[in-house]
């Protein structure tokens, strides 16, 4: 399986990997899927971005593959924004599947969350500063 995120996402549309004139928007739309999923604490801390397609998705998520659903996440984010589908009844089914996958995606970044230590300093006890 490919592992640039370019050339995965413009096949997964339809791109051939050589076609580069759609290359801008394409890795635009990427990034902004990748804003979101920082935003629900999915990815790199600091958030991530790409510039082409030397940008892997073991880079963003590493090894894990609970994980996995990140692609086609980013990919269905994409497709809404570059090439969205023109009946209502399939638009509702991807906006449907974009929220089952940030549902699914939080669940494990939660559970992250609950098994990650406690350190000493992260604990405030009075609700002010430490």
């Amino acid at each position: 399986m490919e592992n640039s995120i370019l050339i995965s996402t413009k096949k997964n549309l339809g791109l051939e990997p050589d076609y580069t004139p759609f290359d801008l928007d394409v890795i635009t739309f990427i990034n902004a899927a990748f804003s979101t999923l920082e935003q629900l604490g999915i990815g790199p801390v600091g958030g991530f971005s790409i510039e082409d397609n030397t940008a892997t998705w073991s880079e963003f998520m590493g090894d894990d593959a609970r994980y996995n659903a990140v692609k086609s996440y980013v990919y269905l984010r994409v497709r809404m924004l570059f090439d969205p589908p023109t009946t209502s009844f399939v638009l509702e089914a991807m906006n449907n599947q974009l929220r089952e996958l940030e549902w699914r995606l939080n669940v494990v970044r939660e559970g992250d969350l609950l098994d990650a230590p406690v350190l000493p300093e992260d604990v405030i006890l009075d609700g002010g500063g430490p």
